[in-house]
């Protein structure tokens, strides 16, 4: 191996030693390695770079638009609802997690089906009280485990099908053969995280956050007519278990309903009112059926898809202070809405437009995006902050999102358009439909997930480049002569580390050749090894960068690299001693 070789092999050691052994994030890592490469001139510019401009990476970012054009039509969250429904322990919600999950990515890219749980896993984790990390890492391995049992599933099954195709010209692999050995990988893989990932995973990212914020706000929503809430009670509606918030009582026509009891039914027009914190307020706004009881949100310039919620702090200069809310004339004067008031942790019992405003009042507002650079630098306020995600869904447009994720999913599925092609079109479809808008789409997007993706993909492009990788996979299977179980289980071994330092597809195409030529020199056959490579891309557990549903949950679960080491390597070693004892079972040498 040459000295570039070399090189690049030091990198990638180095940047996995600063992951496990630092806390510096993966996305400072990886661009640290792969300006080494280019500084050095190890490898052309133009092939270090070549991962920013790689389908893969590009149809991450478009799947991310995706997702929020799903998230922001509360269409996502329906279905996430739908499926945990009220699971309160751990355990009980990845299992509802998984199975579901396992069953789509059997059929689906498990790419875009991540993609669009992550940010509706993120709001019920934090809605229930539980650690996004214990189920954002269940959902990887889910998808991952599920993409192994079809054909279709993943896109490396495909791409090691085109390359047998393209050597044996007549066979093919079959659309649920890989099933005959992912399937029991996925029911073991299931059931190992069942025990294990309650115990196994870390305590972050999570849902008891907000209750870091000590500001208390009083709310009063009211029950729309024609909408879903009617007739259910306080618990089968979702009012009863919000993180922060009780439900003070319940204002129906001329009588009071105090003590709310969960099996109290709603009615159309009751009047709700709420204690809580700013984050269980926002939470009110994402119920389809509630909106705030004030005639004045229904006056603003602007609709309420176009407005945010900002939390600003009375100054002694404020206009309106020592008057009501109504009498001031808020709205008129910053086209905004004063939904609750916050005022040293006590409870204001009037209606929001009769408060008195003094100095100090923390007030919740709706307000056109404009109002914090208008009033950031005002003696009107103390302070001015947004509050992000705080827009309610716009429920209208849930059937279209719909629509257009089914147009993605069926371009794929009958070979019109690639994968690339379909998640920028369905990208556009979200914006140009109005499903989410253009600056929201692009807060949306995971831009260090991004940079992660495009470096690794450098990196292990430098490896190919310089013959690294073709060195270190027929290192790893220089052991195996004489016995084709030895090399089976090498083909596996390689192929998998193959996985974690470069990706699964660029592993699998270079250890296909070194296979077809190993069964070739036993005269056995190479189905044996073409289903091992398949299991073995596709099987990467133990770190965040060998597989990109991995590195999609890597921020939001708020991760470290060694948590990925810690639930995956296990796993990993379960599954590539089932696959290395059943496959020649079932594809006989």
């Amino acid at each position: 191996m040459t000295l570039a070789g070399w090189t690049v092999i030091a990198i990638i050691l180095l940047c996995l030693t600063l992951l496990i052994t630092t806390r510096l994030s993966v996305d400072i890592v990886f661009i640290g390695g792969l300006t080494i490469l280019i500084v050095s001139q190890v490898v052309p510019a133009e092939e270090a770079l070549v991962g920013f401009s790689n389908q893969g990476m590009l149809t991450v970012a478009a799947l991310y638009v995706v997702a929020a054009g799903m998230k922001e039509t509360g269409a996502i969250q329906f279905v996430v609802n739908t499926i945990i429904g009220k699971a309160k322990s751990i355990r009980r919600a990845q299992v509802r997690i998984m199975a579901p999950v396992m069953v789509v990515s059997a059929f689906l890219n498990n790419t875009p089906v991540v993609a669009s749980f992550i940010p509706a896993l993120e709001d019920w984790a934090r809605k229930n009280q539980i650690p996004a990390s214990k189920i954002l890492i269940p959902l990887s391995y889910a998808a991952i485990l599920g993409g192994t049992c079809t054909l279709i599933g993943t896109s490396t099954n495909l791409i090691v099908n085109g390359l047998l195709i393209d050597e044996a010209s007549t066979n093919t692999i079959g659309i649920f053969e890989p099933g005959l050995i992912g399937v029991p990988a996925a029911i073991v893989g299931f059931l190992y995280l069942t025990i294990f990932a309650k115990k196994l995973l870390p305590d972050r990212g999570s849902g008891f956050d907000t209750f870091k914020d000590p500001r208390e706000y009083t709310i009063e929503m009211i029950v729309e007519d024609g909408s879903p809430l009617p007739g259910k009670t306080v618990e089968e509606a979702g009012l009863r278990h919000l993180p922060g918030l009780y439900l003070v009582e319940i204002y129906r026509q001329d009588h009071i309903i105090a003590a709310v009891d969960p099996e109290q039914q709603l009615q159309a027009g009751d009047r709700l009112i709420f204690t809580g914190i700013v984050n269980s307020i926002v939470d009110l706004q994402q119920i389809k059926g509630l909106k705030p009881a004030t005639d004045q949100i229904f006056k603003l310039n602007s609709s309420r898809r176009e407005r945010l919620m900002i939390e600003a702090v009375v100054s002694p200069s404020h206009p309106v202070n020592g008057m009501t809310i109504k009498k001031g004339r808020f709205r008129n004067i910053y086209d905004a809405v004063v939904l609750a008031v916050s005022r040293n942790g006590e409870r204001i019992k009037e209606k929001v437009g009769d408060i008195r405003l003094k100095t100090g009042d923390t007030l919740l507002l709706e307000a056109h995006p404009n109002f914090l650079e208008q009033y950031r630098n005002s003696s009107d306020y103390y302070l001015t902050s947004g509050i992000s995600d705080s827009s309610p869904p716009n429920y209208e447009r849930s059937g279209i999102a719909w629509g257009v994720l089914g147009v993605m999913i069926s371009t794929v599925a009958f070979g019109w358009l690639s994968m690339f092609q379909a998640s920028f079109l369905a990208a556009g479809l979200m914006v140009g439909t109005g499903c989410v808008r253009a600056p929201t789409a692009k807060d949306y997007i995971d831009w260090s997930v991004l940079l992660v993706i495009a470096a690794s993909l450098g990196i292990g492009s430098a490896l190919q480049y310089t013959g690294g990788a073709t060195v270190l996979a027929e290192w790893f299977l220089g052991y195996a002569d004489g016995s084709p179980y030895l090399a089976l289980a090498g083909i596996y071994l390689a192929t998998w580390m193959l996985t974690e330092m470069v990706t699964n597809n660029a592993a699998a195409v270079l250890i296909f050749p070194i296979a077809i030529s190993m069964a070739a020199s036993f005269g056995v056959s190479y189905m044996p090894f073409v289903m091992t490579i398949i299991m073995a891309a596709s099987a990467s557990f133990s770190t965040p960068i060998g597989y990109q549903t991995n590195l999609m949950v890597y921020g939001p679960g708020g991760y470290k690299f060694t948590d990925f080491t810690k639930i995956g390597l296990p796993l990993n070693l379960i599954i590539a001693a089932i696959t290395i004892f059943l496959v020649p079972q079932i594809w006989p040498f």
